[in-house]
């Protein structure tokens, strides 16, 4: 973990502007920044950590007079208190980040398992740990984890999807349609497919989950066998090697009388000029939208 952050990075991280954040500074004393040898301000892992308390009890009703008077021994009991009422999913989304960041795993499994406990498997996926995955590439682009902390905890995430998978006793109905999930070539991300797998099965759906990193003519030759009702898949990252536009039209090509249920960042997030080829192809934005079409 780095040792420097500047106002900016606090403020990405705790939601606090940076503006209020040097108010409080100023007024309260509550962050201590250090300066380098050319007088230039930065802050340690001390105020990261302890910006992230400050702002979550500020977020809940707390004054920052009265947090400012706290010592930080008060501070993080107070912090303890109130985040094990688990009153509010978003709470806890900085609760598993200072987890993340001491890589405190026996804590981070409390904190889920309590939190599926508290709101249900299905609230504590799309309310606490989806967005945590976002505020946790906010602290790989910052350089305040590596990929290898991203990785040890998303698998512990991981291995609590497949647990609930397994756990669903649900016999396909009669209105259950045959669903094939699957990622593209040299697409890994795949929480988001695992969790699509979960809704589909908990419905009564029939599941064919073939994972990571699909070729194209293996997803062919397997709908050839199967025939299934609905092809569902999530393209998260860019690829330096498969232009999606293209991709998709392949697909259709390819693939051409079975529906495809399609999300990811790549496909909602506005950020690409993507070009659906046909009414094949139905776009949900999130997984309430999901929920619906299945």
């Amino acid at each position: 973990m780095p040792s420097r952050y500047s106002i900016k990075d606090l403020e990405r991280i705790s939601g606090i502007k940076a503006h209020t954040l040097r108010i409080w500074e100023q007024r309260y004393n509550i962050l201590t920044p250090e300066r380098t040898q050319t007088n230039i301000r930065y802050y340690n892992n001390y105020n990261l950590k302890k910006i992230i308390n400050v702002a979550l009890l500020n977020n809940n009703g707390f004054k920052i007079s009265a947090i400012a008077k706290m010592s930080d021994s008060e501070l993080l009991k107070e912090v303890e208190r109130f985040l094990n009422d688990y009153k509010k999913e978003s709470d806890q989304v900085d609760h598993l980040v200072l987890c993340l960041m001491d890589l405190d795993e026996s804590k981070f499994e409390q904190i889920m398992n309590n939190a599926i406990i508290h709101f249900g498997f299905e609230d504590t996926m799309e309310k606490i740990i989806f967005p945590f995955f976002r505020q946790m590439g906010n602290l790989w682009l910052l350089g305040i984890i590596n990929p290898a902390q991203e990785h040890y905890i998303s698998n512990l995430i991981r291995q609590k999807i497949i647990v609930g998978i397994d756990r669903i006793t649900t016999r396909p109905g009669i209105q259950a349609r045959k669903i094939l999930l699957y990622l593209p070539q040299l697409e890994l991300h795949e929480m988001g497919l695992l969790y699509a797998h979960y809704l589909s099965k908990l419905r009564g759906h029939q599941c064919f989950y073939l994972g990571q990193s699909v070729p194209l003519e293996d997803l062919t030759a397997i709908c050839k066998q199967l025939k299934p009702d609905q092809i569902l898949s999530i393209y998260t990252a860019p690829n330096a090697e498969i232009d999606l536009n293209e991709y998709l039209h392949a697909c259709a090509q390819q693939i051409p009388d079975i529906p495809f249920l399609i999300s990811g960042r790549m496909v909602v997030g506005g950020e690409y000029a993507l070009k659906i080829p046909s009414t094949q192809f139905t776009v949900f934005e999130d997984f309430t939208a999901l929920k619906r079409l299945l």
